[in-house]
């Protein structure tokens, strides 16, 4: 069964109408259908994004968690001492 469906008032200037109405003749519907189509396709690829970015954001927690696990601490978030950046930097590239 088919959602129950409303109007909305949209302006648009008139060469925009006549270029939706031949569109939409070519394509055997509507400017309505045209605009219902376009929606749509904008709000499912916004669902898809907001999936894969909450997808994302726990994948990125997780491994956060894990590095920490792994290094004996339960912070997340690795806090290095000038001391230990200086000595990294100085091993990396030499004294």
């Amino acid at each position: 069964m088919d959602a129950a469906k409303r109007n909305v008032t949209v302006q648009l200037d008139e060469q925009l109408i006549h270029r939706a109405k031949v569109l939409a003749a070519r394509r055997g519907t509507s400017i309505s259908g045209l605009v219902a189509e376009q929606i749509v396709k904008l709000t499912e690829a916004d669902e898809r994004y907001q999936r894969a970015r909450e997808s994302a954001l726990r994948i990125l927690e997780q491994t956060r968690a894990e590095r920490a696990r792994l290094a004996g601490t339960d912070n997340t978030e690795r806090r290095w001492s000038r001391n230990e950046l200086y000595d990294e930097r100085l091993g990396r590239y030499g004294s």
